[in-house]
């Protein structure tokens, strides 16, 4: 027996609640079973019970055993004198508050429905890959489609923390924002944190000022991430250094980015060299980025403004003084759809969120037209009969295994307690 079972059954109510009685023998009736606001101290807060032919306020406290009041040593914490009602799995022991008073006890096994626990404890045995693997496709397709909306507004809202940190970093400016956003999300899982340093350490007026120039946007990147530290003969690269050394010294700028960018493993298109150049050329091709971002609303305008292509030296290189077989690098559809779902969609909901209004139907219509996204998390839910079609079934159905299904939270999930329910 687990204590997320027990805040399952009296959140949701499942017990028999006629004729509950205590283990002394009182008659109880609960009123309000109190507010589940998972935060310290009591489980269950201004909870209203009648106990014999005494009404009482206060807080509910949910344990496996009775004994484990003093395992948690509540007894020794002022936050737990106003519990009026310890319930329990198991009776074990009587137990007492701070001031020697004895706290009533309600043994939940007798009043709990036997199929419901059934359902729980072959829900959480261990299976594969997740604990509903079996059972997922059996969810009613409306309930399950509303949690996976509800999925990804969790995951957009979890995003949303870090533009509203940056927004607090940079003043309010949300160009800035977007500036930091996007770098972080050039520079994808392996260089991101290193580009989002980048992008911290330029003013966005330094862009401003110097995005007419897109070799001057390059020298910037560069000088600031190191790439221009080594000694190279290649003419382009002396170009860029004098660029960063004069600009370096215009704008007091210092390139201390510790981390040095990542190459190894990478395909040559996500190289830093290639994603830097591309950020530079979106910067120098569309003005007022930010309200662009926010008005747009159909994923072909999004594909129009992403399309860039890394600075002309870029078609033959990969690597500084290092020739390539020719080839544009242009911002490929799959790309610019991450840039879409991790940096659009958020600052476009939490700038929504910021002036007080609801976009929530816009995001969404977005997401449908965006394919889903493939990796290994999407590929093992199809194989058990999940099958995702657009951005919004794969977002949210990575941010259910990240935040449920590995965390073992099938009684927080929808699809779990609609499993137990039936």
């Amino acid at each position: 027996m687990k204590e997320d079972f027990l805040h399952y059954v009296w959140l949701y109510k499942k017990l028999n609640v006629n004729h509950l009685k205590t283990i002394k023998g009182e008659n109880l009736q609960i009123l309000h079973f109190g507010h589940y606001l998972q935060t310290a101290g009591p489980d269950f807060f201004n909870a209203q019970i009648i106990l014999g032919n005494q009404k009482w306020a206060g807080n509910i406290e949910i344990h496996v055993k009775s004994s484990d009041w003093y395992l948690h040593h509540h007894e020794k914490d002022e936050k737990y004198d106003n519990v009026i009602l310890h319930v329990v799995w198991e009776y074990d022991m009587e137990v007492y508050r701070k001031d020697n008073s004895e706290i009533p006890i309600l043994e939940l096994k007798q009043y709990v429905n036997s199929n419901d626990y059934l359902n729980y404890t072959y829900l959480s045995k261990k299976k594969s890959w997740i604990n509903c693997e079996n059972q997922i496709t059996s969810i009613d397709s409306f309930i399950f489609n509303n949690w996976m909306e509800r999925l990804f507004f969790e995951r957009v809202e979890t995003k949303s923390k870090l533009i509203y940190n940056l927004l607090e970093e940079t003043k309010n400016d949300w160009d800035s924002v977007l500036f930091c956003l996007l770098a972080k999300n050039f520079g994808l899982n392996t260089n991101g944190d290193v580009f989002l340093k980048m992008a911290k350490i330029i003013p966005f007026s330094v862009i401003r000022k110097e995005k007419e120039n897109e070799e001057n946007l390059e020298a910037l990147f560069y000088g600031i991430t190191n790439l221009l530290e080594q000694d190279n003969e290649d003419s382009y690269f002396q170009i860029l250094k004098k660029k960063w050394f004069f600009l370096k010294e215009k704008y007091q700028l210092k390139n201390n980015v510790f981390e040095d960018l990542q190459f190894y493993k990478l395909r040559p298109d996500n190289f830093p060299t290639i994603r830097l150049s591309q950020l530079a050329a979106l910067y120098h091709s569309i003005p007022n980025l930010f309200e662009y971002c926010i008005s747009i609303k159909d994923c072909d305008s999004f594909y129009n403004m992403f399309n860039v292509v890394a600075g002309v030296y870029w078609d033959y290189h990969y690597n500084f003084d290092k020739r390539s077989s020719i080839r544009k690098k242009r911002l490929t559809k799959e790309f610019i759809d991450l840039l879409i779902i991790n940096t659009i969609i958020p600052i476009q909901f939490t700038y929504s969120n910021y002036l007080g209004k609801d976009n929530s139907e816009a995001i969404l219509a977005l997401l449908r037209q965006l394919k889903s996204e493939k990796n290994k998390i999407i590929n093992q839910f199809e194989y058990f009969g999940v099958i995702s079609e657009s951005a919004l079934e794969s977002q949210s159905l990575l941010h259910l295994k990240k935040n449920y299904c590995d965390n073992n939270k099938c009684l927080e999930c929808t699809i779990g307690i609609n499993l137990i329910k039936n």
